[in-house]
């Protein structure tokens, strides 16, 4: 089985599923940094990476960008001097999917690469 950084989001349709607490505890090793929290009434994956300045936590922001661009999946980033923070979730059905873990774990990848 591959790890989830390597996985492609699929297309989520309306009527899609969201994750359950033991399917989303199944998942959640891969992403050990991020939270989950409930922002009305909408369970999100949302985790802080620390920049040294605001033009590093701009330029991550942009790749972060990138990246939701290429898999079609879109997060909410808050950008602030020395911080971005990432918040996933599928809005077609107003909670966590797969695809919001698959691209947590993306998200983390790209941080390494970016911080190295």
């Amino acid at each position: 089985m591959k790890n989830l950084h390597e996985s492609q989001c699929e297309a989520c349709l309306k009527d899609a599923p969201t994750l359950n607490e033991v399917e989303l505890s199944k998942l959640q090793p891969e992403i050990p940094a991020w939270v989950v929290v409930e922002s009305e009434s909408v369970k999100q994956l949302i985790r802080e990476y620390a920049f040294l300045n605001f033009a590093s936590a701009l330029a991550f922001a942009n790749v972060v960008g990138e990246l939701a661009e290429q898999q079609g999946h879109h997060p909410a980033i808050t950008v602030e001097w020395g911080r971005a923070t990432v918040s996933w979730w599928t809005h077609e059905i107003g909670g966590l999917h797969k695809n919001d873990v698959i691209m947590a774990a993306k998200t983390d990848v790209l941080f390494r690469e970016f911080s190295s």
